[in-house]
């Protein structure tokens, strides 16, 4: 999306239902013209796991994580790692 605009270089749309709709009725092809190519790399050996949490202890971890700046996954580890430490573990 181009920020400056606030449209979508392609589609011209202004949010992501309108670029869905446009998308929804066109193909990639039809813009082969407008589009460049990229390199783009992926590691297959990164995991991530998923946990539940309650919303309303997110809201609050979320909070507090970005009152120091962090992402919530970093605050999250963080913690993990230091009550682990706390308990012995390696």
């Amino acid at each position: 999306m181009d920020e400056k605009k606030g449209r979508s270089s392609i589609s011209q749309s202004s949010s992501i239902e309108e670029m869905a709709l446009f998308w929804d009725e066109h193909d990639a092809t039809e813009f082969d013209d407008q589009t460049h190519e990229v390199d783009m790399v992926f590691d297959l050996n990164v995991r991530r796991h998923f946990v539940a949490i309650d919303p309303d202890l997110l809201a609050n971890i979320r909070q507090t994580a970005a009152s120091r700046g962090l992402s919530t996954e970093s605050l999250i580890n963080l913690w993990l790692q230091e009550r682990l430490l706390a308990q012995g573990a390696t």
